[in-house]
C-alpha cells in the first residue's frame, strides 16, 4: 500500500534498527483531570523527554545515520545544512557532533532564544533569516553552495520521516488497544511517519492531525484536495509547525491522515497551562496543539466512538524568558534564607552588609529595600544585643522601630 509513497513501513523498522541505541523509548503518561475533560482516555506520548527535548532526533538521527559514509569514496560528508524553527535544529546539530559533522542550522529570526542558544551549544553554526518558507529555502540553498554540505531537510527527507516513524512503533505497542493518534503538524514529517506505520500495521487505528488555525495549511490543502501553503508567515504562539506540509508529506497526509483540526490561539495557551498546572509537564505550546484539539467541540462532534486516544507530546524546549514572573524578581521574600557564614564578634574587621526593610508603603505593592551599610559594625548605633542576633542568625527576627529585616555577606537579588 505504501509503496506509492516516498517512505514505507520497511523504511520505519530500518530507521527502527538504526535508532534503538541512541534515542529514548519514551513514556506514556496519563491524567484523570485531561481524561474528564475530554470525556474519555488519553495516553500522552511523551516526546519532550526525548534527546534535546523534542521528537526530532529520531529522524536527525537516522538521517546522518545514512549520511555518515558515502559507498563511493568512504569519506564523511563535508557538511550539514538545514534550515529549522529550533527543534530540528538542535536534533542534527546533536546527531552531526556524534559523527564529527560540521553542522549549519538557517533559523528564522523569531525562533526562540532559548532553541538557538541549545543549537550553538551543540557546535552548529547559525544563520538568520525571515520567518518565510521561501526565505528559509533560500537562505539554505545558499549555504549548502558555499560549504558544499548536504541538504537534511526537516520534514520532506525521507530518511527524517521514517525516523520520525518510530513513534507510532512504540506506541502500538506501548497502548494495544489505541483507538486513534493525534499528532501536531507543521511540515508534516511526522505525522507522514506515522501514518505510513499506523496504516500498514493497524490500519483501524485513526490517525488525526492538529494545527493552529493561523497556520491551517494542511487543513485547506485537505479541504480543497491539493497542496495549499500558508500564503504568508503564520503568527502563531505555536513556533514548531509554523511551516507548511510540502511534496513529500503531503501525499501521505492526503491519503493516509483521516482528518484535521484547527485550533486557536487562546486554546493552545490554555492546553499548555492545563499540561503544566496538572501533568506538570513543561511542554511547549506546539505540543500543546494536539490537546487542544481533542478537548475541543469539535473533536467530540467528529470522533465520537474513540475512547483510547494517544496525543503525542512533541517537544519541551520553552522560552522561559517568556514567561514574565519569571523576567525580574521584585526581591528577597522576609522568610528567605540567605547562605549561613561564620559569624564574627561585634567590633571586628570583617565586613558585612546590613539591609534595611522599610515595608509596604502605602499605594505600592513592592516592599522597599535599602541598604544601611557596607562596612563592619565597629561603631554602629544598633545596640549590642541587636548585633549578636544578627551575628547568629541568617535572617534577623528582630527589628528596631520595624525596619530591621535581614543580614547577610551579599546583597539580594536586584
Amino acid at each position: 500500500m505504501c509503496s506509492q509513497y516516498c517512505i514505507s513501513l520497511a523504511d520505519v523498522k530500518k530507521a527502527h534498527s538504526n535508532i534503538e541505541d541512541l534515542v529514548h523509548i519514551t513514556p506514556i503518561l496519563t491524567s484523570s483531570i485531561l481524561n474528564q475533560l475530554a470525556g474519555r482516555k488519553l495516553f500522552f506520548k511523551c516526546e519532550l523527554f526525548q534527546k534535546t527535548g523534542s521528537f526530532k532526533i529520531r529522524g536527525a538521527l537516522n538521517a546522518i545515520q545514512g549520511l555518515t559514509f558515502s559507498p563511493s569514496d568512504g569519506k564523511k560528508p563535508k557538511a550539514v545544512v538545514t534550515h529549522s524553527s529550533g527543534n530540528h535544529g538542535q536534533a542534527l546539530s546533536y546527531a552531526a557532533k556524534l559523527k564529527g559533522i560540521p553542522a549549519y542550522i538557517v533559523v528564522p529570526r523569531t525562533a526562540p532564544s532559548c532553541k538557538k542558544s541549545a543549537i550553538q551549544g551543540y557546535g552548529a553554526t547559525i544563520i538568520d533569516c525571515e520567518p518565510s518558507d521561501e526565505s528559509r529555502t533560500t537562505v539554505a540553498a545558499r549555504i549548502v553552495k558555499q560549504t558544499e554540505g548536504t541538504m537534511v531537510h526537516p520534514n520532506q527527507c525521507p530518511a527524517v520521516m521514517a525516523g520520525q516513524g518510530t513513534i507510532a512503533l512504540e506506541v502500538l505497542e506501548q497502548v494495544p488497544a489505541v483507538d486513534a493518534l493525534v499528532v501536531p503538524v507543521g511540515g508534516g514529517g511526522m505525522i507522514s511517519g506515522i501514518a505510513v506505520t499506523v496504516k500498514a500495521l493497524r490500519p483501524e487505528v485513526k490517525v488525526y492531525a492538529a494545527e493552529p488555525c493561523n497556520a491551517d495549511d494542511c487543513f485547506q490543502s485537505k479541504l480543497k484536495g491539493e497542496l495549499t501553503p500558508n500564503p504568508s508567515p503564520p503568527v502563531t504562539i505555536a513556533d514548531g509547525v509554523k511551516s507548511s506540509i510540502g511534496p513529500n508529506t503531503w501525499p501521505i497526509i492526503r491519503d493516509l491522515v483521516d482528518e484535521v483540526f484547527t485550533v486557536t490561539e487562546d486554546e493552545i495557551k490554555h492546553a499548555t497551562q492545563l499540561v503544566w498546572e496538572r501533568m506538570k509537564l513543561l511542554i511547549e505550546p506546539t505540543a500543546a496543539v494536539g490537546v487542544a484539539a481533542v478537548l475541543g467541540e469539535r473533536f467530540r462532534k467528529v470522533v465520537p466512538a474513540a475512547q483510547a486516544i494517544c496525543v503525542v507530546l512533541s517537544g519541551g524546549n520553552v522560552d522561559l524568558t517568556s514567561l514574565r514572573w519569571l523576567k525580574q524578581p521584585e526581591g528577597p521574600p522576609r522568610s528567605q534564607k540567605w547562605p549561613r557564614s561564620p559569624a564574627p564578634t561585634p567590633g571586628s574587621s570583617r565586613p558585612a552588609v546590613c539591609w534595611e526593610y522599610r515595608g509596604e508603603a502605602r499605594k505600592r505593592r513592592k516592599p522597599q529595600w535599602k541598604i544601611i551599610s557596607s562596612l563592619d559594625f565597629t561603631g554602629s548605633r544598633l545596640p549590642g544585643c541587636l548585633l549578636t542576633t544578627i551575628f547568629s542568625t541568617d535572617i534577623c527576627k528582630i527589628r528596631k522601630e520595624d525596619v530591621l529585616s535581614a543580614v547577610s555577606e551579599e546583597p539580594p537579588a536586584p
